[in-house]
């Protein structure tokens, strides 16, 4: 079954990047390591059904959840999530299906269930201990970063940690592109100080302004972030913050934006005579 979970394309991309194991005592005698494509499965298993780890199905994914869950743990760590999605990415570029030139950026509400860090009363739901997920698309909508913060924080407030989030892409001849030519956001991130900050960085600015009549057109650009934030929110377990660590719930968003990033690659080799993803 956990073979089904992790398709073959996945897992030859997580492979060549997990650190190595904990090396094994000659004599210990105690139970051999689950296999790491088995442990990934129970955490995309609990990520797309959102069922807690204890509740993990054993007999359908191979491993229990407390397993899977300690090597999110360990990869979450160890660094895994944003070099997954930064090698997909280049993947992406080399393929000729980043759009980087016009970009957008928006926040979705998640309610937090257990509190922990990152969390706070959100405006939206009555005061109750929420985050926000943060993302930055190119105009396809492919997840270029997210962030996670408190459900009290403005979104303006990640408009320049995402774009510093986004990793150095490569992929194509010539020096690796992480920074886009225009940026498309909403009434929400109507500030003149952000303004003169994406201009200093080279950046037009295309905001919409808090205040001015509906119909500037900028949503027909805009409007991909928040499908990306939908996509995100097909794997339930991301609906609805139910780790405390929010590194791990980081982690979770992360390894999220690569499969949809996969998913892209896959429909383009799809179309492809000869080609699949295995």
């Amino acid at each position: 079954m956990s073979r089904d979970l992790v398709p073959g394309d996945l897992w030859t991309r997580v492979a060549a990047l997990l650190p190595p194991p904990p090396e094994r005592r000659r004599r210990h005698t105690g139970r051999h390591r689950i296999p790491d494509r088995t442990a990934l499965g129970g955490i995309i298993y609990v990520l797309r059904t959102g069922v807690a780890w204890r509740d993990v199905p054993r007999q359908v994914v191979g491993c229990s959840g407390v397993t899977a869950w300690r090597r999110l743990w360990d990869w979450t760590e160890a660094g895994l999530w944003p070099q997954l999605h930064a090698a997909l990415l280049t993947e992406l570029r080399a393929a000729g299906l980043l759009e980087m030139d016009d970009c957008a950026i928006d926040g979705s509400h998640v309610r937090a269930l257990k509190g922990g860090s990152n969390t706070g009363p959100s405006p939206v739901d009555r005061g109750r201990s929420g985050s926000k997920h943060h993302v930055i698309v190119d105009r396809r909508g492919t997840p270029l970063a997210v962030s996670l913060t408190g459900g009290n924080r403005h979104d303006v407030t990640q408009l320049v940690p995402l774009l510093d989030a986004i990793p150095h892409i490569r992929g194509l001849r010539g020096r690796p592109r992480h920074r886009p030519r225009r940026l498309f956001a909403d009434r929400g991130y109507d500030f003149d100080k952000y303004r003169r900050l994406l201009r200093s960085r080279g950046i037009t600015p295309e905001i919409a302004r808090r205040g001015a009549p509906h119909g500037s057109g900028l949503g027909k650009t805009r409007w991909v972030a928040e499908r990306t934030s939908s996509w995100l929110h097909q794997f339930k377990r991301l609906r609805i913050r139910c780790e405390v660590r929010a590194d791990l719930h980081q982690g979770l968003l992360e390894l999220a934006c690569s499969i949809v990033c996969l998913r892209h690659l896959r429909a383009v080799r799809a179309a492809q005579p000869g080609m699949s993803g295995g």
